[in-house]
């Protein structure tokens, strides 16, 4: 029997590894993966080692193959890469663990041309593809992003690719400026963003962010809401303007295929269509690190400080 180290959170900002045996796989319904980088999702692993899962959402928030209860101990995660015993790169929404036994089924394979780094970032960009979707972009349309975290940043990238598209990114951190017009769009900071945006995106989290979206809206207007903002409840201002430009609210979550497309993808295929959008090396600009995956437990809360992107966690082979 083959024993796995996977990662656990057994109190708030702190982690360790803990050992664990894996069944045998039958190598055809179930597989062993040897794990070669996983990626932390910032903002809901921020959470979730903070301890501040809200108990409403504990059942939502369970990602595949976790263990464990909210809050603690829990193992999480659900970016990872690896390599089957054929050596064939695969993708799985997994914890972060050296190896693992998985269903085959949900093993996606990784292009060639998407080294494996780079390859993390397909979960956060299969929530980007699915925010895309539920926003529904217009050719020529003015269109906002407030928030220049990874998922904002994926989704800008997206939305640059519109027909006569006119992309802005807002975010108070001058360091994604350039990052942004790295994926062909504008950069500006929260006090100074365009009006009359038509499309808006709100992935910066904070009430703040909500605000400067809803402010910087043009007649009409629509915003997809696509933060996580856990037990925090932010209070935005829906008087004021908010129905006299008749806007419109639009929720983005990641757990369903967006209604325009459901039925037409399954969640299978819409993380291989991500996989096949990573092949952009300008993506490698969303990386940092990487960190030893037994360095892990110490480095945790330093990679969990706020204004991080995509942090890779290595993993050393045999």
């Amino acid at each position: 029997m083959t024993t796995a180290l996977a990662f656990w959170t057994v109190a708030a900002g702190s982690g360790t590894l803990r050992p664990e045996a894996l069944p045998a796989p039958d190598g055809e319904r179930t597989v062993l993966l040897r794990t070669l980088a996983s990626g932390v999702s910032r903002g809901t692993e921020a959470l979730v080692f903070a301890g501040l899962v809200p108990r409403s959402q504990c059942e939502t928030m369970r990602a595949p193959f976790m263990a464990g209860t909210f809050p603690f101990p829990v193992k999480y995660g659900y970016s990872a890469v690896a390599a089957t015993q054929a050596k064939q790169r695969v993708f799985v929404l997994h914890p972060h663990q050296d190896r693992m036994v998985v269903p085959a089924a949900q093993c996606v394979a990784v292009p060639d041309a998407v080294p494996t780094p780079r390859a993390v970032l397909a979960a956060n960009m299969e929530t980007a593809l699915n925010i895309v979707w539920d926003a529904a972009p217009l050719a020529g349309e003015r269109m906002l992003v407030v928030g220049a975290g990874v998922v904002g940043l994926l989704v800008a990238a997206l939305l640059a690719q519109s027909p006569a598209a006119r992309v802005t990114v807002a975010d108070p951190n001058p360091h994604r400026e350039d990052i942004a017009r790295r994926f062909g769009c504008a950069f500006a900071r929260p006090d100074a963003v365009p009006a009359d945006q038509e499309l808006i995106v709100h992935a910066s989290g904070t009430e703040a962010g909500l605000r400067c979206a809803l402010g910087a809206a043009a007649f009409e207007a629509r915003l997809v809401e696509a933060s996580w903002f856990g037990a925090t409840a932010p209070s935005v201002p829906l008087g004021e303007a908010f129905h006299q430009r008749r806007l419109r609210l639009i929720s983005s979550q990641v757990g369903s295929v967006a209604g325009a497309m459901r039925g037409r993808r399954t969640h299978a295929e819409r993380l291989a269509l991500a996989l096949d959008v990573l092949a952009d090396p300008a993506f490698d600009g969303l990386l940092e690190g990487p960190t030893r995956f037994e360095d892990m437990p110490a480095r945790m809360p330093r990679i969990l400080e706020p204004g991080g992107l995509c942090h890779v966690i290595t993993y050393g082979t045999d």
